[in-house]
């Protein structure tokens, strides 16, 4: 296995034990069934999550790949860490404001009707 590839299965696994830190079954993707198009991360359902544990940034690449293999009614998202950093959250804008939607109908919030 290659330096990179190796760097790639550490973060998936890195970033599996974070998300299950939240309370979800998270787990790597591939490993169990090793498809291509299959999220590098399962477990948050709805969501198509990719790692990506890297120094160089493709924001656009990335997310492309996502929304291509997540399934129907699955948002894609990127969870991006450099070396010494912390997870960061990518996804389109779109995406973001149906989870504030969401979130902000749940705990009774405005509506996003009015200002």
């Amino acid at each position: 296995m290659t330096n990179s590839r190796q760097k790639g299965k550490r973060g998936e696994l890195e970033l599996a034990k974070f998300i299950r830190g939240f309370g979800f079954p998270a787990r790597r993707g591939q490993q169990y069934s090793g498809a291509n198009g299959d999220a590098d991360v399962v477990g948050v359902p709805g969501f198509h999550i990719e790692c990506k544990r890297t120094n160089t940034v493709r924001l656009r690449d990335w997310l492309s790949q996502a929304s291509r293999d997540a399934k129907e009614g699955e948002i894609p998202i990127i969870f991006w860490r450099e070396d010494g950093g912390e997870w960061i959250a990518i996804f389109k804008g779109d995406h973001a404001m149906e989870m504030i939607a969401a979130l902000n109908k749940f705990i009774g919030g405005n509506d996003g009707e009015g200002r």
